[in-house]
């Protein structure tokens, strides 16, 4: 089944030297992107990792190198993420998103390089929590608890794709798994009424909780309120939090989170300062 798309779906995969988010860089990056008329175009760039506080070549993790094959002799003589950010940008335009567990790693690490490149200089202007995205993992789990080449043997055939775990490979074997998923669950049987509508939007709700930022530290409630997901405020509405103890929002500017998570924590006191300051002058002009 060919997707039903409106705009663009863009599905990517990601190798890294690691799985820390702040302190790991992109290697690989591979980008399919669908078109509503049914073109497609494929792009995958090898990334030099860099360090842009200590101004180096990031090492590999030996645990990442043993996973995905990439060493850093592989990396010295490819462009940084700095130097490819806008021709990834130009990408990732008008397109909504899909990959394979991508909403959770993924896309929080493309995040964090592109936060990265700003900091170090480039002027951009990349909202990564504005598309859809598309997890395929997440349809996957619901529908059928698998990891990805199990998901392929399933839906696509009964053999391994080759070369898995390499960028490209995973990327195309994600997009061949999403048009097979909606294939086989187009209508419901006796075991299972859920049906997979051709839809991104659709598709998009798989994803699960709400997290404001891709780390998942902030999550939206289906009334819009923002509450905190973990360690001792968890629980609690980032507002209350706020408010009751603001150090706390200067204590996530200073701690080892991503980049986005301290974005949106910013985002969100500039917010309650702002409606402060509104409540206050309106009191004023009452009194």
């Amino acid at each position: 089944m060919q997707l039903n798309l409106t705009r663009p779906l863009l599905f990517f995969d990601i190798e890294s030297t690691g799985l820390n988010i702040p302190e790991d860089s992109i290697v690989e990056l591979s980008f399919v992107k669908v078109f509503p008329d049914g073109e497609e175009r494929v792009k995958t760039w090898r990334i030099k990792p860099w360090d842009y506080v200590r101004n180096c070549q990031r090492k590999m993790n030996p645990e990442a190198s043993m996973v995905n094959g990439i060493k850093d002799e592989d990396l010295t003589g490819c462009p940084t993420f700095f130097e490819l950010a806008d021709e990834i940008a130009s990408w990732l335009q008008d397109s909504d998103l899909a990959g394979f567990n991508s909403a959770k790693f993924d896309l929080p690490m493309l995040a964090e390089e592109f936060e990265r490149v700003k900091l170090a200089g480039k002027d951009l202007h990349v909202d990564l929590h504005a598309p859809l995205m598309v997890d395929v993992q997440n349809i996957f789990h619901t529908m059928e608890p698998r990891n990805l080449r199990a998901a392929y043997r399933f839906y696509c055939g009964g053999e391994d794709f080759e070369n898995a775990h390499s960028a490209e490979a995973d990327t195309l074997a994600t997009y061949e798994v999403l048009k097979a998923q909606l294939d086989r669950y187009k209508e419901p049987d006796k075991y299972r009424e859920q049906v997979l509508k051709n839809d991104v939007t659709a598709l998009a709700s798989f994803v699960g909780k709400k997290y404001v930022d891709f780390s998942g530290h902030l999550i939206r409630d289906d009334k819009g309120e923002i509450f905190i997901n973990f360690g001792k405020h968890k629980g609690k509405t980032a507002r209350k939090v706020w408010e009751d103890e603001p150090s706390y929002f200067a204590w996530i500017q200073q701690g080892s989170f991503t980049l986005d998570t301290k974005a949106q924590f910013a985002k969100l006191e500039e917010q309650y300062k702002r409606e402060r300051l509104a409540a206050k002058w309106n009191n004023g002009r009452l009194f």
